[in-house]
């Protein structure tokens, strides 16, 4: 008897949880009849076969539809609505799977990158990939690793990382086999990975790409290299990677100059200079830690200074070797340590080093890692660790005959982010009307990574609009198209989505959008002023006012005024029953916030998250949390360009301490909105809705006592939804509409509070 298969109805399924990660979802019953388990792999017949992993589709969805993303429809050969044979696969582990793919991807990515970008995805021959991670499913022994993935590709890459697509030149078996960390993964006519019990020991390898020869050593794509074995002739690949890309030089890397020639007089004086110390009776020490937001260009930035020095640089990337068992990855680590010290000046440079040695429970590896550093560093050869988050290291790496020195890339910002733009154009046609400096102005958070990938972006725009034109420029306008689409790295797990609003959509509140203006946007746009007038900006500000009058849509508005980047958080997001974890999160927080400055910190119902201390019944959870809190934001570590606002409805109970000097120090009060505020926020609601001239929208707001700005936007909503029950085909909305709307919006003030709150707002004036 055969399997079981189901016909089903393939819908195009737009959720972002599961795009392009090889992700379908159906029904319960299609389960229960398939025989299915979610995380099942599944074998998909359509025009083409191809094969994918199964999840439950949310409650209410068809029985009869297949959900799936645009990439697994392309692949199976049909469009939304066409009819796909669903049956289970056996659960089988790919032996070896090879890709193609853009030069530019193949370059940077390396064969164990590309493996955690494809583990746990079924893939089959033929098929399109992305290096999206399959992080559905996951499964809780490789989460860490795929996290580490996905910070090494966006530093890589950039942000295209996220829309690149791969093909599957060829999948053993096939189709439908399943990724896994024992799978030999590799590029077409380049490197591969290795399998586990192979790591650290020479591995024979045959590819039939085309390769330069030099004096019996060959080298592929990739910066791979094999050497002729001169008793067998086969080729053996050794075990660390060579760099042979590009080399950036130190005249491309604007911003780093600082940080280039510190590292240069370090390198130089211990591989060209030691006679000298040995004059003085002294040696040095070439262990550095290079930390750094993520697309920095830390990488690069040792790179560059390497070839000035002329030194080798080998390069070990952290997470492959973490994911590899303990006796692989010891043996790993001194089989690249012995190649290291070989012989001449050379770098190792490992990158993402918090995954090899984390602070928190670091494992044998960390150990054995360790040791060899040390004797990289006792050789006379420079060991270069970079990190995007200091604070997950191991601290016993910086030990003084380890990596004794730190160097710091800091985050760009507008006149290092002009002068990073000026030198990723140079190839670049621009238009007359393309002025870098407002672009510059307009990318706060942004780092060399993410301006190369703007820059990127505007041009396949100005390819799009010129198809046809000899000589084709890029415009501002494609620079402003860019913008929309290409995001900060810093700001990837951002929670607020901006709306397009400023704070001239906001109805009335002059004194109030002037405080704020003053006391937030001042300082984010005009830091060079208060350092010239020898002034401290406001650290903080607290809005509160009655629920609905508007507080956490005056922040959408600033955010859409200036230009910050924003980080939004509510108040009990923060907390875990977790000891430490709640601390940890605020620190977080405010690492990304420093990270990606100018920024702009909102703490929704902040009451929740800084309640008075002593006074709550939750194991002290709490008191902890604003101790970290007023760390943060009056500690040792200075808070430069980041403005935290909070917002609540019960400002009593919020610690007095977080509302000193130095904190949230200014006290906003944002009242209920009076019969002429009531008006202003009514046209701001109607801004786009046809009224009739039978509404009279300042007799009406005179009407509405007691409702909020948010109950009279809900009234104007509610206008227009009965203009629509009457007919569909209704081009205005009347009075009539409005005075049926007023039957189903009450108001939704509470005197007694909204007197509470003005008495409050008195005593503190």
């Amino acid at each position: 008897m055969g399997e079981p298969e189901l016909t089903l109805i393939a819908s195009l399924r737009p959720a972002a949880l599961d795009a392009r990660r090889g992700i379908v979802r159906l029904h319960p019953e299609a389960f229960t009849a398939l025989a299915l388990r979610a995380g099942d792999p599944v074998r998909l017949t359509g025009r083409r076969v191809t094969a994918g992993i199964a999840a439950e589709a949310e409650p209410g969805t068809g029985a009869g539809l297949l959900h799936a993303d645009d990439l697994t429809l392309g692949n199976l050969g049909v469009r939304d609505g066409g009819q796909v044979t669903v049956s289970p696969a056996p659960v089988t582990a790919a032996r070896r799977v090879l890709l193609s793919g853009p030069a530019q991807i193949v370059a940077v990515v390396s064969p164990e990158m590309l493996r955690l970008a494809l583990l746990g995805k079924v893939v089959t021959a033929g098929d399109d990939v992305s290096l999206l991670p399959q992080d559905v499913l996951p499964d809780a022994s490789t989460r860490t690793l795929v996290e580490a993935a996905r910070r090494s590709l966006s530093t890589r890459v950039g942000y295209a990382w996220t829309s690149t697509l791969l093909r599957v030149v060829d999948a053993d078996p096939d189709p439908g086999a399943l990724v896994t960390m024992d799978t030999l993964v590799g590029w077409e006519h380049g490197p591969e990975t290795r399998g586990e019990t192979d790591a650290g020991r020479a591995a024979t390898a045959v590819s039939d790409g085309p390769r330069r020869s030099a004096g019996g050593r060959t080298t592929v794509g990739g910066g791979w290299r094999a050497d002729a074995d001169e008793e067998t002739g086969t080729e053996v690949w050794t075990g660390s990677e060579v760099h042979q890309e590009h080399v950036p030089s130190v005249d491309e890397l604007p911003g780093l100059r600082s940080q280039a020639e510190e590292l240069t007089e370090l390198l130089d004086l211990g591989f060209h200079h030691g006679e000298v110390l040995g004059r003085l009776g002294t040696t040095v020490a070439l262990g550095v830690l290079v930390a750094g937001p993520a697309g920095s260009g830390k990488s690069a930035l040792v790179r560059a200074v390497a070839a000035q020095v002329g030194a080798r640089v080998h390069q070990l990337w952290a997470p492959e070797v973490a994911a590899l068992s303990n006796s692989s990855g010891a043996a790993r680590l001194r089989a690249v340590t012995a190649e290291v010290v070989a012989g001449g000046p050379a770098v190792l440079l490992v990158s993402d080093v918090e995954a090899l040695a984390p602070v928190d429970s670091p494992g044998p590896v960390a150990t054995v890692f360790r040791q060899c550093l040390a004797e990289v560093v006792r050789a006379g050869s420079a060991v270069v660790c970079t990190t995007g988050r200091p604070e997950a290291v191991d601290p016993t790496l910086r030990a003084p005959d380890l990596l004794s020195l730190r160097i710091d890339v800091p985050l760009p910002d507008a006149a290092l982010r002009r002068e990073q733009l000026t030198v990723l154009t140079r190839p670049v046609p621009l238009a007359e009307d393309v002025r870098l400096d407002e672009v510059a102005g307009r990318t706060p958070g942004f780092v060399a990574a993410d301006l190369a990938a703007l820059v990127r972006e505007a041009g396949v725009r100005a390819a799009l609009r010129q198809k046809s034109v000899e000589n084709p420029t890029v415009a501002m306008a494609d620079f402003t198209a860019a913008l929309e689409v290409v995001r900060p790295t810093t700001m990837a797990a951002s929670t607020l989505e901006l709306a397009r609003v400023t704070l001239d959509d906001v109805g009335d509140l002059v004194e109030v959008k002037q405080t704020l203006t003053e006391s937030v946007l001042w300082p984010l746009t005009y830091p060079d002023t208060f350092a010239r007038l020898g002034v401290q900006p406001p650290r903080g500000v607290l809005l509160y006012g009655p629920p609905g009058c508007g507080k956490t849509y005056l922040v959408t508005a600033l955010a859409g005024s200036g230009r910050a980047n924003v980080l939004s958080v509510k108040g009990a997001e923060l907390l875990s029953k977790w000891v430490g974890e709640s601390e940890r999160a605020v620190r977080e927080l405010f690492r990304r916030a420093r990270e990606a400055a100018p920024t702009l910190v909102f703490l929704d119902e902040v009451d929740a998250l800084a309640p008075v201390r002593g006074q709550a019944s939750d194991g002290g959870t709490t008191d902890r949390v604003v101790a970290a809190l007023l760390t943060e934001m009056d500690g040792v570590e200075s808070l430069r360009n980041v403005v935290v606002i909070g917002a609540t409805n019960r400002p009593d109970l919020i610690d007095p301490a977080l509302l000193r000097p130095g904190r949230l120090e200014r006290l906003v009060y944002v009242p209920p909105p009076d019969a002429e505020a009531r008006a202003a926020i009514l046209r701001a609601a109607a801004r786009n809705v046809p009224l009739a001239e039978d509404v009279d929208l300042p007799a009406l707001g005179a009407e509405l006592d007691g409702f909020s700005a948010a109950d009279c936007a809900a009234l104007v909503r509610e206008a227009a939804l009965a203009a629509m029950r009457e007919s569909l085909t209704a081009a205005t909305v009347t009075a009539e509409h409005v005075a049926a709307a007023r039957t189903r919006v009450r108001p939704s003030l509470d005197p007694a509070q909204v007197a509470w709150l003005a008495a409050y707002a008195e005593q503190r004036t």
